[in-house]
Order: C-alpha cells, then structure tokens, then sequence
C-alpha cells in the first residue's frame, strides 16, 4: 500500500508525476474544505509537502496528523515551519538548500543593477514614448561602490561573487565570521553606514525579524539602496516606506515582502523602488531540482537511510 503524503502545495508537473507515482498525495490546495480533508485522512498522512509560500505546517496541523513522520519543505526557507512542535513529536523535516543558491544570488544582481541604473524605469520610459521629450534621469554608477551582505551563506557567497565581477569592495555581516576575503563587520550599522548597497540574504524566522529598522536605513543614507531577496519579514516595511518617502535611502530592489503577494500601495508609485514577485527561485532547471530534492528526501526516509538535507531541529 502507498504511503499517504498531504501536499499544502503542488510541485511542477512532471515532479507531480513521480510523486504520485509513489505516494498517495492529498492535495490539499484543491479542497473546497481543507479542515474536512485534513481530518479525513489525518490517520493515514505519514509525510506532509509543505512548500515556501505556503501556510507551513504549525503545531496545529501536526497535532491533527498523529501518525506524521516527516515534513519534507520545498524551498531553502522553513520559517513558516513550527521546528520545536516537530522536535516535541521527533518528526523529521528536511528543506531544499544549494540547488537554488546561483538563481537567488542572480535575482539579487538582476535587482541591484535595475534600481541602480533605473532598468525597469528605462524600459517603461521608452514604452511609454517619454524618450522623444527628453532624456532618462542620470543613474547610479555601480563599478567602485561597496556592497554589504547580510547573510554570507551559500547565496550570500554566490552574490558576494557575482558583485565582484562588477569591481565592487565587498564586506559583510554575519552570525560569525567566516574564512572568505571580506571584510567582517559584527556591528550591522556600521556596516550600513559603510555600504552603498545593502543585500539580504539572511535566513528569516525571529532571530532577524524586523532587523532591517530605521536605525539602519538611516546608517545606510541617501546614496544607498537596499536589496532584498531573503525574506519579507526581516525588513520593518513601515520603516522602509517612511525611509523611501523621506529620500533617507536612495532605493529599494525587493523580491520578498512582509505580507506576500501584497505590496503596500505606496510602493507600487515609487520609481526609485524595483519590486519582483518572490522570484529567486523561479525557474523551470531550479524548482526542478527542487521537486527532485524533495522526492529523494521522502524516498530516504522511508527506506530507512540518511536524509540529503534534513533541517536542524529546534534546541
């Protein structure tokens, strides 16, 4: 009998395929009535998909799953995961790390280049026939700047790559410091008082809830731009907005937000602003990848080996 797997979320068709080649999979996503779904097969979920932009899977859900073994996330974030519920249950989760990591840093570059040399503002500005009148505003030069990550993970070192193909300094700020050929900074406001651009690639979760605060818009300045590809909730969006209105930054590239997909309106009028749909991901070669990672963690588990990426449960 095949193992029953509550998917939250659908991965691409053909890893759709596989899975239900080998699982019975609830898609939840289609039910009318997820509470009634849940609770008709909450006997028989052994294993829940749970993807990044889903709701996750909370200390509820698991207590409506008793026989739950593994929650096997599609997407390098698990902050919507409760890790200390599954660690009480000793339920296993694993996550989608490394495969995704050259596209993210790409998304961060794509953003970083287009809010400097106003890409996206060029492109609307020639559509809409403004060329004729007149040229484009000057842009910001991006080759001499320093670039400040937040974050020097795997996507954080890939974007620290990326940026010095452009002859740019690169310092960073980070949990501890590492062995790499930056400069380290523990104190996240000097580092923004240093930077030019000020790239995110934090994981997200309470640790950096909301680090991103005016304080350190202020210490980034009016010549400064702040990217974000990590997570929406590491940015107080309030004070983001108040520091975009204020002129106190000179621009913002966002691929994540607080309340995803909505965008504050505010936003949604600002040229010196570059907003992306929480793409870092978002190609067919990586969410690929990603389905097959999820795929071979379940496959691991349930025939009892090692799991390719399992995720630190909460201490």
């Amino acid at each position: 009998m095949k193992r029953t797997i509550l998917a939250l979320q659908s991965l691409l068709p053909d890893e759709m395929v596989k899975l239900e080649c080998d699982y019975k999979v609830v898609r939840l996503w289609e039910s009318n009535d997820p509470d009634k779904t849940i609770r008709d097969y909450a006997n028989d979920v052994q294993a829940v998909l749970s993807t990044y932009n889903s709701g996750g899977v909370s200390d509820r859900l698991m207590d409506a799953l008793p026989n739950l073994e593994i929650i096997a996330q599609f997407g390098v974030g698990y902050d919507n995961i409760d890790l200390a519920a599954a660690k009480k249950r000793n339920i296993a989760v694993t996550n989608t790390p490394d495969v995704l990591t050259d596209d993210t840093a790409d998304v961060a570059m794509f953003l970083m280049l287009n809010v400097a040399r106003r890409g996206v503002e060029g492109d609307v500005f020639v559509r809409v026939g403004r060329w004729s009148s007149g040229p484009l505003p000057l842009s910001t030069s991006i080759s001499g700047k320093t670039v400040g990550i937040v974050g020097l993970g795997q996507i954080g070192q890939a974007i620290a790559q990326r940026a010095e193909a452009f002859n740019t300094q690169i310092i960073y700020h980070s949990r501890s410091e590492k062995d790499v050929p930056y400069v380290y900074y523990d104190d996240l406001e000097e580092m923004a008082r240093e930077a030019d651009f000020l790239i995110l690639a934090c994981a997200g979760g309470p640790e950096t809830e909301k680090m991103i605060d005016y304080k350190i818009l202020e210490a980034l300045g009016s010549r400064g731009f702040l990217i974000n590809i990590a997570r929406g909730s590491v940015v107080d969006e309030d004070d983001l907005l108040l520091a975009l209105t204020n002129k106190t930054i000179a621009g913002a590239g966002l691929d994540v937000f607080a309340n995803e997909p909505f965008v504050p309106d505010a936003m949604l009028k600002m040229d010196n602003v570059v907003l992306s749909p929480h793409v870092g991901s978002a190609t067919h070669e990586t969410r690929s990848k990603m389905g097959m990672l999820v795929i071979d963690n379940l496959s691991a588990y349930f025939e009892g080996k090692p799991l390719l990426t399992p995720v630190k449960l909460a201490s």
